[in-house]
Parts: structure tokens; C-alpha cells; sequence
């Protein structure tokens, strides 16, 4: 500690700010850094100290402008933004603050980064990809010495069905291999970010800092190292972000900037989970805010995107992980709760800082009416317009499960399901774009769905590898991970991945001490979904179906080179298929070659074996 000019003088580092601090104990600054080059060149930047608004802000920079200081009712706070102009260079910008002597009580350095690539180098996830979702608490320990924390109010004890079990960054880099050989090509992770809940934090949906991972599952730089690895290796990461709400334990719930940073400020209120309020004609303004300003539960405070101070510090934040994690997309949680016309603000700011990313909303329901409401393109009688490029398809999800369980019938149910689901394509600007899915971390476990029955499991997967649309996989259900007997139970239905902690009896990587229905399910899925990688007809080609009919139903994807024509058979016998019906895409091709079993089928004597999924490559 030196003396300068009678006032006591500290030189610390954290993020990429460099604090050369006099009096002022600045406690946050967000976001941490920026970067040079961006194609929106304003920038906000939120500083926290006791009593910081009594301060005077003075930038001295070349290429950087100080726009204007917004101070709030909380005095700990002032938001200042500058505006970047595209010749400025990389370094450390000076932010001082003067008390109103003109004296300097602070000075910050505030570190600049030049762009690795620019923003329309960044690709995003397609329908050339599928995804692998993972919850990481749940997959691989890779560092048991990260399962307990300093500071970190939840410890590990993996007897607790609810509770912390260890998985982290680094076991899902060690997996990277298995994942890169079953064929997945992106991963989507849930949520990484600071989750210091006293309880039932395993899950990541109750963020408490924006802008650090979870220390029990690692740190930034691994996560961003791992995101780079996974790139190299042809995997793309995909971030799993909410901004619909926090934490009530993130650090602003104890000193809000404004009275209205959270809904209903801290009075727990709960949202009446009436979705449909958003295209409903008729709709009350009560029901309206019922459901936007209503919180999931006490522990989630739900978060005002229409204060307009906040809804830049969330854009911005999603542009830094983008930008620093070198993201190739985003899944956004709970899309239709936030502020709707933040969420259009929100997407276009994404999309136009990076034009070839990919976001894809969450929007549960069965009702594809309202799933299309959000996507770009969508014209909406209620004039709503988005820069949302996917959903995630419920609709169709629910219509699979149910079509492979029940029976089938002439009109009523079965297979007749997922056809009826499929006609209703038209509602979207772009189904193709649509992530289809047999399950993810909120649902049964697809062979708890299809009754554990393997054959209905293998019809699913061909069924996701083959539609339209870009598929997504949950762990361990490429070995067979049920949640039977505990319908519902999130806690059994993210359970761990076998093999994922040391002394496992069974490695689903390695194949040790797994059932030989685990082994079989696993080698369909690595089959299909390596096939599907170099598969440009269906990442690429169209799609037409024909209505199922006494237990079998026919779909073909197909280009101007390249024809695969599924055929799903439920029925307990082998069926023969009169191909007759289907000259419209048969024309010109005698045989096909199934892709699951390598098998020639010639298409005028086709007798499809019995509950099974044929895929064939038309020749």
C-alpha cells in the first residue's frame, strides 16, 4: 500500500477490469469487458459502490464517446454508456469518477478485447446437427475436487435424489470423445451459471450471477475452453439461458438498482401460467399481467424486462456469452413469460450481431398455433413480429409418444396422431427449423413414454433422425434411462449418467455392466445418427408423407438427387406393403438399402418386418 496525495491506493484485477481505486470500493462491474468491432456500438456499463451516483463520470479515450450517465433511485448504482466507434482500437479505457470538486475518488480500466472473428463468422446449429442435451450436475464428475465450494451455500451428497451429485465442465470434456462417436454434433448444456441456492441448485434455473459459472461446475475459462475444444472436434455449444427470471438469492435481490427490477417488487406473486394470453382476442389486461408479471415460484423472482436500463444489461449479457464462449446458438427457457416485445428486441439484437447464430425458444405446449407465434416470418393477426429462428417442437413431441403407444385405429389414434401433428406444418414460417425431440430434462424419459418397450423406442428414433427439423437427444437415452414407476419426477428423470462417477457398476461409455437392450438401443442411435451427419438429403432435402394406414405409416424425404423412404410398422407380424400408392416418389427406383440393418429391400415385394422402422436409401 502506497500514500497518494494523502489518500490510501489499491490495484486489483477482476475480469478484464483493471481498478486503480482511491476512497470508492467499486464492487461490480458488468459486463466485466467488451470488445472493439462490434456492430452495435453502444455499450452499457454498470458500476456498483456505496453511494456511487454522487460521482461525476469523465472518459478520455480516442474512438469512444461518453452518450449519457443514468443514475437510479438506489444511489449504489449509475449506468453509464459510451458509444464505440468502429476505428477503435483494443486497450484499457480510463472511467474516472470526480467527486463535484472535480477530484478523483476512482479510476477504472476498463479492459477492451479485439474480436477473434467477427460476428457473421459465428455458425450457428441446423438441421445438419443433433443435439445432445446434458444436465451437468447429472452426466460426468470430471473434478471431484470442485464439488464443494467455498461460499457455495448447497454441498454435494449424491444419496439426495434432489440434491448436488457433481457432475461439471470437465466430465463433460472428457466425453467429448463418446459424444463425437454416437454422432452428436452439438451440445446443448442446462444452465451453468452461478446457481448459489441453499437447496435443489442442481438444476441451474435460478441464476444468482449472470456472468459466472457455477463454481461446481468450474470456472469461465472452462467453459470457454471446453466450447472451443468441442469446435474443433466438429461439436457446437449451444448456452441455456433464462431471462425470465433469477435466483432469489442473486446478489441484486439484497440492493436492487430500481423498485421495479423485479416484478411485484420482492412480494411473491405466482404467475397464472395462462400462455395463451398472448394471442388471445378476447384477453383481460388482468389475465394479461397475470401471467407476464406472475413468478414461477418464491424462489424465482420473475424479472421487469420493460425497464428499459434492464433490458439492455440482459441483451448485453447475452452478447458477451455468445461473443467470449464463441456460442454457436442459444436455447432460451420460459420464451413467451418475459416481456414480449423485450423478447423481440432481445432476438433481433442477437441476430443482428450475429446473422447466422441460432436461438431456439421454449414454448411447451401441444397447441402448434401457439408455438408459430414466435418464429420469424410468422405473420401474426395480432401484428407481432420476431428475429426468432426455432422453437422447440412440442407438439410433435407429445403427437410421437402418443402415436407409437396407443393403439391404432382407422381414424382416432396411433400413428394417425403424428400424421394429423405434421399437417399442421402450414402454421409455421419455417417447421424445418423446428428442434424435434423424443424427450429433454422436464419430461418422462421417452422409454418410460413408450412403455419400455424397445421396438417402439427404435420406430422413435428413426422417426427423429429422419423428420424435419434438427434433433435433439437427451443423455442416456441413447442407453435406455428411465424414469418408470416416478411419472413426472424430475429428480428420477435426470438421473445420473451410468458410468459418470468412479465406482459406477455400469459405463454406458465404455459398455461395461450395461444390459444387452442398453447395447442395443445405444448402437441404433449411434448408427442412425452418424449416417444422418453426411445425410444432406434430410438436413436439406423435402418431405412428403402419406396418411398411415393399418399400422404402418410412410414418409420420404428426398432432393433432386437423393430419395429415403421410412416406413414405421407396428403391426406384431411382417407386413407387405403395396408400393403402389406411393409411384408419386417411387417412379425411376426398384430397391433400397436399409440404413439400420444394411439390408437390400426391392421396393415391388416389400415386406416390411414386424414392429420395427425401415429407413432406405432409394436406388
Amino acid at each position: 500500500m502506497k500514500s497518494f496525495h494523502g489518500l490510501s491506493i489499491f490495484i486489483f484485477i477482476f475480469f478484464g477490469v483493471l481498478s486503480v481505486q482511491a476512497k470508492v470500493k467499486i464492487e461490480r462491474v458488468e459486463p466485466p469487458f467488451w470488445w472493439t468491432g462490434m456492430n452495435n456500438p453502444e455499450l452499457q456499463i454498470m458500476l456498483q459502490a456505496e453511494d456511487i451516483s454522487q460521482y461525476d463520470v469523465e472518459i478520455d479515450y480516442p474512438g469512444i464517446s461518453l452518450s449519457r450517465v443514468e443514475k437510479v433511485p438506489n444511489t449504489n448504482f449509475l449506468f453509464i454508456y459510451l458509444n464505440i466507434s468502429s476505428n477503435c482500437q483494443p486497450g484499457y479505457l480510463p472511467i474516472k469518477l470526480k467527486n463535484n470538486k472535480g477530484k478523483i475518488q476512482a479510476e477504472i480500466q476498463y479492459e477492451l478485447k479485439k474480436r477473434d472473428k467477427r460476428g457473421e463468422e459465428f455458425k450457428g446449429f441446423s438441421q445438419e446437427d443433433v443435439m445432445y442435451l446434458i444436465t451437468p450436475d447429472r452426466f460426468v464428475n470430471g473434478d471431484p475436487s470442485n464439488d464443494d465450494m467455498p461460499g457455495m451455500l448447497e454441498k454435494a451428497n449424491r444419496n439426495d435424489k434432489n440434491g448436488r451429485h457433481g457432475g461439471d465442465i470437465a466430465g463433460i470434456d472428457k466425453a467429448l470423445p463418446y459424444i463425437k462417436d454416437m454422432g452428436f454434433t452439438a451440445i446443448w448444456v442446462n444452465p451453468v451459471l452461478e446457481n448459489n441456492m441453499p437447496a435443489f441448485s442442481y438444476h441451474g434455473y435460478a441464476a444468482t450471477d449472470f456472468y459466472k459459472i457455477d463454481p461446481r461446475y468450474g470456472t469461465n475459462e472452462q467453459y470457454r475452453d471446453l466450447s472451443i475444444k468441442a469446435s474443433k472436434m466438429g461439436i457446437k455449444m449451444i448456452m441455456d439461458l433464462i431471462l425470465n427470471h433469477c435466483g432469489s438469492e442473486h446478489w441484486w435481490m439484497k440492493d436492487m438498482p430500481t423498485p421495479d427490477w423485479i416484478n411485484h417488487g420482492t412480494e411473491y406473486i405466482k404467475t397464472n401460467h395462462r400462455r395463451q394470453v398472448i394471442q388471445d382476442p378476447y384477453v383481460s389486461q388482468e389475465d394479461y399481467k397475470g401471467f407476464a408479471d406472475g413468478w414461477f415460484v418464491e424462489t424465482m423472482p420473475d424479472m421487469n424486462q420493460r425497464n428499459p436500463i434492464f433490458a439492455t444489461y440482459l441483451i448485453q449479457n447475452s452478447i458477451w456469452w455468445v461473443e467470449y464462449a464463441k456460442l454457436a446458438g442459444i436455447r432460451m427457457d420460459t420464451y413467451p413469460y418475459p416481456d414480449k416485445d423485450f423478447m423481440t428486441d432481445w432476438t433481433c439484437a442477437l441476430m443482428d450481431e450475429y446473422p447466422n447464430l441460432n436461438i431456439v425458444g421454449e414454448e411447451w405446449t401441444e397447441n402448434p398455433a401457439l408455438v408459430a407465434h414466435w418464429q420469424q416470418g410468422k405473420v401474426n393477426p395480432n401484428g407481432y413480429t420476431s428475429c426468432l429462428p426455432s422453437l422447440m417442437d412440442f407438439p410433435l413431441q407429445g403427437a410421437l409418444a402418443r402415436g407409437l403407444r396407443d393403439k391404432d385405429t382407422r381414424y382416432g389414434s396411433g400413428l394417425i396422431k403424428i400424421y394429423d401433428m405434421l399437417t399442421n406444418d402450414f402454421l409455421y414460417a419455417n417447421p424445418f427449423e423446428l428442434v424435434i425431440f423424443p424427450d429433454n430434462h422436464d419430461m418422462d424419459r421417452f422409454y418410460t413414454q413408450v412403455n419400455e418397450d424397445i421396438d417402439l423406442y427404435k420406430m422413435g428414433m428413426a422417426y427423429i433422425a429422419t423428420m424435419r427439423g434438427i434433433p435433439q437427444i437427451y443423455y442416456g437415452t441413447e442407453v435406455l434411462m428411465s424414469n418408470t414407476g416416478h411419472p413426472g419426477e424430475h429428480a428420477i428423470i435426470r438421473s445420473d449418467f451410468p458410468g459418470g462417477w468412479e465406482g459406477d457398476e455400469a459405463d454406458a461409455m465404455s459398455g461395461k455392466g450395461m444390459t444387452e437392450e442398453q447395447l442395443e438401443a445405444q448402437q441404433v442411435a449411434k448408427k442412425i445418427f452418424n449416417w444422418r451427419k453426411t445425410a444432406k438429403v434430410v438436413h436439406d432435402g423435402k418431405l412428403m408423407h402419406y396418411a398411415p394406414e393399418e399400422g404402418v405409416y410412410v414418409f420420404f424425404r428426398y432432393d433432386d438427387e437423393n430419395t429415403v423412404m421410412v416406413v414405421l410398422n407396428k403391426n406384431v407380424k411382417p407386413t407387405f406393403l403395396n408400393t403402389e400408392r406411393f409411384h408419386e416418389r417411387l417412379d425411376g427406383f426398384s430397391a433400397g438399402k436399409d440404413v439400420l440393418t444394411d439390408k437390400e429391400f426391392k421396393l415391388d415385394e416389400l415386406v416390411v418386418p414386424a414392429r420395427s422402422a425401415l429407413i432406405l436409401e432409394l436406388d
